[in-house]
């Protein structure tokens, strides 16, 4: 009996690793998902003195990207977002997370700034509030203000297109 051990821990072992490849990762549900997204009011980068409320999108639907100018696969979606933001499909808000003011200005000027508003969120308070857990993380915030949707990880095409715009434009009644 002793000998088969090892073979049953074996087994069980690739039963959960099985179990862990067929997770998505870029679906972690949220405990906020469907309820109100937490409001907050942050300073603006490159617009000083001109602090930015959530509340300002009230009635609309929205997304919220959480990124930093140090974060690898915010670059790599990057082009994705100034893409959809050339769509006009939604207005995006950039909640730049635990990051450094000038550094995250410099890569918005330098990359391109695909945000109706680029906030500075430097202790990571907002975030902790919206449950962020790394960056980067996509948030859809509907016309009653409610988060129907977390996205961890890049936004790529086919996240984009397969996930993001047709929810946007449910939410939207197109």
């Amino acid at each position: 009996m002793k000998r088969y051990l090892p073979v049953a821990a074996f087994a069980a072992l690739l039963l959960l690793l099985g179990a862990g490849l067929s997770l998505k990762p870029g679906e972690r549900p949220t405990a906020l998902e469907g309820k109100p997204a937490p409001s907050f009011t942050l300073q603006r980068i490159g617009a000083p003195g001109q602090p930015f409320q959530s509340r300002q999108l009230e009635g609309k639907v929205w997304l919220l990207n959480v990124w930093a100018s140090w974060c690898g696969p915010c670059r790599q979606e990057h082009p994705v977002l100034v893409d959809l933001a050339r769509q006009n499909v939604a207005p995006i808000v950039g909640l730049n997370y635990t990051d450094n003011f000038d550094d995250s200005g410099k890569w918005l000027a330098e990359h391109g700034n695909p945000y109706l508003a680029a906030v500075f969120d430097g202790d990571g308070r907002v975030g902790m509030d919206w449950g962020v857990v790394g960056v980067p993380e996509t948030f859809v915030i509907d016309q009653q203000g409610h988060i129907r949707l977390r996205h961890v990880g890049p936004v790529t095409q086919q996240v984009l297109r397969d996930k993001l715009l047709p929810l946007l434009k449910e939410l939207q009644g197109a």
